[in-house]
């Protein structure tokens, strides 16, 4: 009897304690699949402040396809955007990203904005900013730019060669070092395809003012301008090119920052856009992963986020291939060639790692026959970022 009673309480105590092991284990299961769960719900939410509307078809528009872009690739990514914000009034549309919206990072897409978002990763540090074409760096402020003055001096040596004149036209927003930078390497590929050429600037003093940039290009053209470059973010240079093409008088033009082909396909001969979606891919993954970091992005051809055409699939119109390898010039490398095997060499050499070769590599005089640049000598990151002079073939001044 005694023997069968041990022999009960023995298997209860067996049940016991597999019961026992098997809670036990229980909570360990759960909090793995909790920790899987918190990681595939969590989500980033981005925000963006834009200087100009998203239809303007030049720098707002590249942005926000890259942030549509984004959203489609990442289900974990959620964004909005402002749209045409003043500079001077940047702060309080911050506040509202940061407060109402609750966004986890915030980009503002424009020079102006720069001391308004330094001053918010202050006021805000435990969001994430990021700044596009500044300087101004903090522990949660970080700067990118998508930096096409290699594209510019290669649609300069387009221009260069094609240019009847010799008078080449330039359409400028602001005078930033970003502009200025712009129009010299699109002036050091002009003199290169053609020494006798000029290229002439006017100033908006404004990003996005279609009706000041038409009239600025019809002011250029009336004085002999027969090929035209811009900064400023609608098609207006565009539309003013293709109007006088159609009645006979062939302009040549350049797209800005968006393809622009489509608005003038008897003008557009090609154009420096920016593929800003390397970049926010990028900085968002590292947000996602908690790698961020607050460096300075300064992407180029070598990254792809640079790139000259006519289109984003359309280095040069077809339509003027054959007049650009009709013009050649002597190089120093690479001896008697066209313009056309020039531009695509030349692309080749600026996307390699090491980069091969640079537009600002000295020697380069200023408009007053200063030697910027010696002979040999690149320019570095920092007299780019903060140029503030013409190259000799420019004429215009740059205002104070």
């Amino acid at each position: 009897m005694l023997k069968n009673k041990l022999k009960t309480l023995v298997v209860a105590l067996v049940m016991l304690m597999l019961v026992f092991t098997a809670v036990s284990c229980q909570p360990q299961q759960t909090s793995q699949t909790t920790t899987q769960t918190q990681t595939q719900e969590k989500t980033i939410k981005a925000g963006f402040i834009y200087v100009g509307p998203t239809g303007d078809y030049g720098w707002t528009a590249a942005h926000d396809e890259a942030r549509k872009q984004l959203e489609k690739k990442f289900p974990w990514l959620k964004t909005v955007y402002i749209e045409s914000v003043p500079e001077t009034d940047a702060g309080r549309y911050i506040d509202r990203l940061v407060n109402e919206e609750k966004c986890n990072i915030i980009f503002t897409t424009s020079f102006g904005y720069m001391d308004a978002t330094a001053e918010a990763a202050k006021k805000y540090p435990n969001v994430i900013f990021e700044h596009c074409s500044g300087y101004k760096r903090d522990t949660n402020l970080g700067t990118y730019f998508s930096e096409l003055y290699q594209a510019y001096y290669l649609t300069g040596l387009m221009a260069g060669a094609l240019t009847k004149s010799n008078k080449v036209g330039y359409v400028a927003a602001h005078p930033i070092p970003e502009v200025v930078r712009h129009i010299n390497a699109f002036a050091i590929g002009v003199k290169e395809a053609n020494p006798k050429a000029k290229v002439y600037v006017r100033w908006l003093f404004s990003w996005y003012d279609p009706a000041k940039a038409k009239e600025a290009a019809e002011s250029l053209i009336s004085e002999g301008v027969d090929a035209l470059a811009f900064t400023e973010d609608s098609t207006a240079v565009i539309d003013v090119g293709e109007e006088h093409t159609k009645k006979g008088q062939q302009i040549y033009t350049f797209s800005h920052y968006s393809p622009m082909l489509q608005y003038g396909p008897d003008t557009v001969v090609s154009g420096q856009l920016a593929d800003w979606e390397p970049i926010y891919e990028d900085i968002i993954r590292r947000v996602y992963t908690n790698t961020w970091t607050n460096q300075d992005y300064w992407w180029l051809m070598k990254e792809g986020s640079c790139i000259v055409g006519a289109d984003m699939n359309t280095p040069i119109n077809p339509k003027f291939v054959d007049a650009l390898k009709a013009k050649f010039v002597n190089d120093p490398i690479f001896g008697k060639i066209s313009i056309y095997d020039l531009v695509m060499k030349r692309k080749e050499q600026m996307s390699e790692p090491t980069v091969l070769f640079d537009p600002f590599t000295g020697p380069i005089y200023d408009q007053k026959g200063t030697l910027r640049l010696k002979p040999g000598e690149r320019a570095s990151h920092d007299t780019l970022w903060s140029i503030d002079w013409f190259v000799d073939n420019v004429v215009g001044e740059i205002p104070k």
